[in-house]
């Protein structure tokens, strides 16, 4: 199956919607998807580990499935469903599920708990949950300090391109831009969106052309400033957006990333709810400050277009 899916710009990496109690709120994605479209992203990677897909039950993660099956079709906004799993079986289900929504394509991390002792391994896992999808592109999730499983890329993609039909490429999780180069330039014609949100303009040099990031669901008009800054070949104001984004990232990662994250989004309009545990949410004294902290940088000035 060659690929013909590419993964240009910006695809926000989004949040699963839950009621104040915790459980599933999946009539949140319309919302999202509206949103999402209003600021011009058109693609979204949906229950990754912005998803909080980790702490999500197997009919949990199909509600959401069906229910960007309607969002996305409605908003115009093109799905690329996470179906990685400790479980390949669920990693399977899951991707079969997504093809029969129409999604764009399917992707998942390495099993985590027991972990994949070597490339061949982890390889096998891959085709498993790649086999559920076969009509789709499929990208492993490369996510090293969230898996622990952590091998040369080029060794994996080398692999996965002799035992997987519809493999498509990387999702690059992973602020070392040497490997991420090395990547890029073994087979030219698999794509491998980025996804670390602080290096972004690294991997924009490197030669990428589509990123998958959280921060993307709160400030895209940064990115898509920032991405047009470097094609135009203005660095200094390339390199002072990034910087606003390593600003704004360190504010959220300091005070707890994923409930504060949610919080932005809430004072977008887009209700969230809370993280989910075991990931905690903020106070609302951290609340005050977060927002302080983010109008000191500006940031509701230039995260939205």
């Amino acid at each position: 199956m060659k690929n013909t899916l590419k993964l240009t710009g910006l695809v926000a990496a989004t949040h699963t919607p839950f009621h104040a109690d915790g459980s599933l709120n999946a009539g949140g994605i319309d919302k999202q998807a509206e949103f999402l479209a209003s600021q011009g992203v058109k693609f979204v990677f949906m229950t990754g580990s912005t998803g909080e897909s980790s702490s999500m039950q197997l009919a949990e993660r199909k509600e959401c499935y069906l229910a960007w099956k309607e969002a996305g079709v409605k908003h115009n906004v093109g799905v690329i469903a996470h179906t990685g799993s400790n479980s390949v079986w669920d990693a399977q289900e899951l991707a079969a599920l997504a093809q029969e929504c129409g999604f764009l394509a399917t992707s998942s991390v390495a099993p985590s708990y027991f972990k994949p002792g070597s490339v061949e391994a982890l390889v096998e896992c891959c085709a498993k949950a790649a086999s559920g999808a076969p009509e789709l592109p499929y990208y492993y999730y490369d996510i090293p300090p969230l898996t622990g499983v952590s091998f040369r890329p080029t060794e994996i993609i080398k692999l996965a391109k002799e035992r997987i039909p519809n493999f498509a490429g990387l999702k690059f999780t992973n602020p070392d831009l040497a490997l991420y180069c090395d990547a890029m330039n073994f087979d030219k014609e698999l794509d491998m969106p980025w996804g670390v949100d602080e290096w972004f303009l690294g991997a924009l040099a490197t030669g990428a052309k589509g990123a998958v990031g959280s921060s993307f669901n709160f400030a895209p008009a940064l990115y898509q400033n920032l991405i047009k800054a470097f094609n135009e070949g203005d660095m200094e104001k390339a390199r002072e957006l990034q910087l606003l984004s390593v600003k704004m990232i360190n504010i959220l990662a300091a005070k707890g990333y994923m409930g504060c994250a949610k919080v932005v989004m809430g004072w977008h309009g887009v209700d969230l709810g809370p993280a989910r545990l075991p990931q905690m949410n903020p106070s609302e004294s951290t609340i005050s400050a977060l927002r302080s902290e983010l109008e000191e940088i500006g940031f509701f000035n230039w995260a939205l277009n």
